[in-house]
């Protein structure tokens, strides 16, 4: 039921002019399965993560509010491991100074929040997290949430976890934030971004060796030549193309009925 387009839980984002999140600027309730809330949850993030340029000399310098893959990690957190037994909505609040990633579901018991942030991980959902695992989605157990404080290192404010009985909060600082940059930081955190989010090597499988076949002879597909050609559904031919893209091997040109996939 979670998997499927009749999942009965939701992810709500509000958006607020204030960081004691008082005053609205904007809310979404994303439902569907939890494959559709991932993606459009993390396609509505990516829109609050704003951009400031700096400049060294004649040289201009961008960083984003969030690490793209930290804002991933606890996305992805959030949605495998909260308490399904409950119906309450993932909530993430976002404001100036942070992002928020609550959900229902307090640590397992004898963990604390510093075993967390070592690393060490008791899935609450084990085959829900083992799905996740298979299509790649997730690495290992434990790993994205050291990921994201290695994206942080060297900054004046670090990510915060915040547990209740009931609930998990992992709170995201905003990098541009005024007295959250460390102004010495720029190479040293270059390379700590980069080794964390280097990723592994690529593994081609027959599905996608059958794809860039296609793709080498006739140019472009559809998702519905996606679909025919490996006799899968439309979920697993999503995924597949994201990951390909991910990956390096595939581009997406163009969204909705107009988006077609081409090798890169």
């Amino acid at each position: 039921m979670i998997l499927s387009d009749q999942c009965q839980h939701t992810t709500k984002i509000a958006v607020f002019g204030d960081e004691v999140n008082i005053t609205f600027k904007d809310a979404k309730e994303f439902g569907g399965s939890i494959f559709k809330q991932l993606d459009d949850s993390y396609a509505y993030l990516r829109l609050c993560n704003r951009t400031a340029a700096t400049f060294k000399g004649l040289e201009r310098v961008e960083r984003s509010d969030y690490p793209e893959d930290a804002l991933r990690e606890a996305l992805l957190n959030a949605l495998v491991h909260r308490d399904y037994s409950y119906s309450g909505s993932i909530i993430i609040n976002v404001n100036d100074a942070c992002i928020e990633f609550i959900s229902i579901g307090g640590l397992l018991p004898g963990l604390s929040a510093d075993d967390i942030r070592s690393g060490i991980s008791q899935p609450r959902n084990r085959k829900l997290a083992e799905i996740f695992h298979r299509l790649r989605l997730i690495e290992s157990y434990g790993t994205g949430i050291r990921k994201i404080y290695t994206l942080y290192k060297g900054y004046a404010v670090q990510p915060r976890i915040e547990v209740t009985p009931n609930t998990f909060k992992l709170v995201l600082p905003n990098m541009n934030a005024s007295g959250n940059a460390n102004g010495n930081i720029d190479g040293a955190i270059a390379k700590s971004m980069q080794e964390a989010t280097e990723k592994a090597p690529v593994v081609i499988t027959l599905q996608m060796r059958t794809v860039m076949d296609y793709l080498e002879e006739y140019g472009e597909m559809t998702d519905k030549d996606l679909q025919e050609l490996l006799n899968i559904k439309k979920t697993r031919a999503y995924l597949l193309a994201r990951q390909m893209n991910e990956n390096g091997l595939i581009e997406i040109v163009g969204r909705g009925a107009d988006k077609k996939y081409k090798l890169k």
